[in-house]
């Protein structure tokens, strides 16, 4: 045959395997465990024979170049052949879990397992920059808060062992600002917090740290130099921002207002002032006042109305004479006195609208200034915070400075129980009548991880059926944090425990993202009744906050165990053979059907009935105990053989059951064996003529019959080895029974049947006796029915019972 014919039917072949074989076997282990580490017992877990695997030629059959894990064939072992590097097998991190896929190949006949060994990472890999030392030119010019994008840390490792913050080695001019990209990847920035100045530091040397999340933690350095480049550094600076000035209505032409006054740091031309009027100066305001460029006097041009201007705005800037100049801006407010009839006005400086819930008692929000054209009383306002009926504010408002006021927290904030406050300020002039004006500001509360996580409940308990199918879901255990985004994310994990040297991760899983609890593998009840554990429910915040519950799995039986028949006890199949004398009476015990059940409960209660009788009227059996007894008298026309099947059911649902099959044989005079603690009922008249007979007779078969047997032990005595001794045949038992024995033996036993046969027996006036046979080799159980005699050795009997419970299960 063609050898790539021969590939192609391999194929189809191991094909239409790999689709029959639709399990797939999962292991967990961390990375870089060491060679020779045993993951799992392949044979155990997929139901192998492990003496047949080196037979059978069982191999692995790998997707990855590397032969990682081999099978010891001896043992079925699964363990490490070469040490697993998960960044080197997983390098992309698109996704934290990383799986090494596999076959199991065995022969004779062939089968194929699928293997999924789920490979966990471990910190094992520090952060790194791309670049050890960073080079930044910054303008001594850059203003605080302005930003420097810097190359971030990478680190191989996924997860909670990827990188977690970055820490900025002390300085007083810089900052770092962390952030988060929607991979989750962290970035960080260089933020200007203070004012550069190259003529007191012109080089900044600063060392950024990576550290991840790992336990311990791992840690990566870069250096970062700053170059500070000289520029005209120092603009002219007005000392107010806002200038306010009351201008009588129809004041003269050129009366001076005010006069302007920049200063500028720097030196020469980078400090000579010119100002000017900004495009924001309208039009009408310049046709109404004059600026003189070098002194910065502000005068009258034109005359003012009331009537028809109320107030003025003029934006004036203040430019150096630089090469590349430098400017400040200020505002100049003319206010035109007149009557009361120009409202306050409240202006929001700064205005804080995100606050953490955390953030202490004193904490400024806002600063507000407030203002009123009018002048006198009528601009004369007060500033208040207006509250709605029976409603008290965390707020209050402090004065700073003229027409200046902060807003600050006077009470612990806490967003879980308000997380958003709508704050009205409500300004008033004190003219006549005032005038009041309104400003409303919303102020948002920020979540801080604050809450832990809690249960609905202290304790879950669970109630699972034995047999169930692995992976199932068992309940839904869910946390409610009321704290929000990564502070109300939560994680849920199994606190480890072992029973009997098992993990609970290997017996329970839990989805980490929504707390549903899962069984992996399947439970018996006649194993292990109940598992308890504990389950923790872990936020997103840093630090972490988190919570346990209990809980407590309870397995329920399930009918999964059929009777055993342990009593009359018979090879597997064989048919019990009873026999009993035809002149028993009416209600007499034939046998008793013993079965036991592992199961527990009402799917371990035995019930007995009748599956096959040859005559209904003969015999009854008590459903409960399984005792068989005659109904009737056996008569001349009655079969002497009788066939029984008996069926044992439990009480399950549904219901499983075992059957015994029993013959019985009636004869005139019967002879059974009996265990050490049995009586027999013996059953004898006085003598009569007929039993006078019958013993004469009797009498003259023993003495044949023990001559025959000394004979035998004679003939047994001259072998090289010794022998057991030929079992006492009914003559023998005949020749040592006498009046005297009869007499003095005593009645014991402890088992139900041959008790109640010892009952119904002597309440018919017959004598049931035990004799001791010599050199205590048991106990000879002797009945006479007429002149009849039944002998049975205790030891004899006993070692039949434990050969036939060797056979059972």
């Amino acid at each position: 045959m063609d050898p790539w014919r021969g590939r192609q039917l391999s194929f189809v072949v191991l094909s239409a395997l790999w689709i029959l074989a639709s399990a797939v076997t999962r292991y967990s282990i961390p990375e870089e465990i060491p060679v020779g580490t045993v993951i799992a017992n392949i044979a155990t877990d997929l139901g192998l024979d492990a003496h047949s695997l080196l037979e059978r030629k069982v191999k692995l059959d790998y997707i990855h170049s590397k032969k990682y894990l081999e099978i010891n064939k001896d043992t079925g072992e699964l363990y490490i052949a070469e040490k697993i590097d998960r960044e080197y097998l997983c390098p992309a991190k698109a996704s934290s879990f990383c799986f090494l896929k596999m076959d199991v190949i065995i022969e004779n006949p062939i089968r194929i397992f699928n293997i999924e060994l789920e490979i966990m990472d471990i910190n094992d890999n520090a952060p790194q920059f791309r670049r050890e030392r960073i080079s930044l030119d910054v303008s001594e010019s850059a203003t605080p808060g302005e930003r420097f994008s810097i190359t971030n840390a990478v680190d191989a490792d996924v997860g909670e062992n990827s990188i977690e913050t970055y820490y900025l080695s002390d300085s007083d001019t810089f900052t770092i600002e962390i952030q988060s990209g929607s991979d989750g990847t962290k970035y960080v920035d260089l933020v200007l917090k203070a004012s550069l100045d190259r003529e007191k530091q012109a080089v900044h040397t600063l060392t950024l740290t990576a550290v991840d999340g790992g336990v311990p933690a791992r840690s990566g350095t870069a250096s970062i130099i700053v170059q500070v480049l000289d520029t005209n550094d120092n603009a002219p600076q007005f000392d107010r921002q806002v200038y306010s000035v009351d201008l009588i209505e129809n004041a003269p032409i050129g009366t001076l207002i005010m006069q302007l006054n920049a200063t500028d740091l720097d030196e020469g031309v980078n400090a000579e002032v010119i100002y000017s009027f900004t495009l924001y100066t309208s039009e009408e305001t310049q046709e109404k006042f004059s600026l003189d460029p070098s002194s910065g006097e502000i005068r009258v041009k034109d005359m003012i109305d009331f009537e028809e201007v109320k107030s003025f705005e003029m934006y004036v800037e203040a430019k150096d004479k630089a090469v590349n100049p430098l400017s400040g801006q200020c505002k100049i407010l003319v206010f035109i006195t007149d009557l009361n009839d120009n409202h306050p006005e409240i202006t929001i400086k700064s205005f804080q609208c995100l606050i953490k819930e955390n953030d202490p008692v004193g904490t400024v929000i806002a600063v507000i200034s407030v203002s009123d054209r009018d002048s006198g009383d009528n601009g004369k306002v007060v500033l208040s915070i207006h509250n709605a009926p029976s409603t008290i504010l965390p707020f209050a408002l402090n004065k700073s400075s003229e027409d200046f006021f902060e807003l600050t927290v006077t009470e612990s904030l806490d967003r879980e129980v308000k997380n958003s406050y709508e704050i009205t300020l409500h300004v008033t002039d004190r003219g006549t009548p005032p005038l009041t004006d309104n400003e409303t500001i919303i102020l948002t509360i920020q979540d801080i991880n604050d809450n832990a996580p809690s249960f609905p409940q202290s304790l879950y308990t669970i109630h699972l059926m034995e047999n169930n199918e692995p992976g199932m879901l068992l309940a839904s255990l869910t946390a409610h944090d009321p704290d929000l985004h990564e502070n109300q994310y939560l994680v849920y994990v199994i606190i480890e425990k072992e029973i009997a040297n098992t993990s609970m991760s290997m017996l329970f899983s839990i989805n980490p993202e929504n707390g549903n609890l899962y069984a992996l593998c399947t439970f018996d009840y006649e194993r292990e009744k109940e598992f308890l554990f504990h389950i923790e429910a872990r936020d997103s915040g840093l630090p972490p906050l988190s919570s346990n519950v209990t809980v407590h799995i309870i397995i329920l039986d399930q009918n999964d165990n059929t009777p055993l028949i342990v009593s009359p006890w018979r090879p597997q199949g064989a048919v019990i053979e009873e026999v009993i004398p035809r002149s028993s009476d009416k209600g007499s015990l034939v046998t008793k059907v013993i079965a036991l059940d592992a199961d527990s409960m009402q799917n371990s209660r035995i019930t007995y009935q009748f599956l096959q009788i040859t005559d209904t009227t003969l015999f009854s059996l008590d459903q409960y105990n399984g005792e068989i007894r005659t109904t009737r008298m056996f008569s001349y026309r009655d079969p002497r053989h009788q066939h029984l099947v008996i069926i044992a059911r439990d009480n399950g649902d549904p219901p499983r059951s075992a059957t015994v099959t029993i013959k019985i044989s009636t004869v005139e005079q019967v002879v059974t064996q009996f265990t050490e603690t049995t009586e027999v009922p013996i059953e004898y008249d006085l003598f009569t003529d007929l039993n006078l007979y019958l013993l004469i007779g009797l009498g003259s078969v023993l003495f044949l019959l023990l001559i025959t047997i000394l004979v035998i032990i004679v003939l047994k005595c001259q072998e090289p080895e010794p022998s057991q001794a030929a079992p006492q045949g009914r003559n023998s038992i005949i020749s040592q029974r006498n009046s005297s024995t009869i007499a003095d033996s005593t009645l014991i036993s402890s088992d139900a049947y041959w008790y109640s046969l010892f009952l119904a027996e002597t309440r018919k006036g017959k004598v049931v006796v035990r004799q001791p046979l010599p050199n205590g080799a048991g106990f000879i159980v002797s009945s006479i029915p007429g002149s009849a005699a039944l002998t049975e050795t205790s030891a004899s009997r006993s070692s039949t019972l434990q050969e036939s419970s060797s056979d059972l299960p």
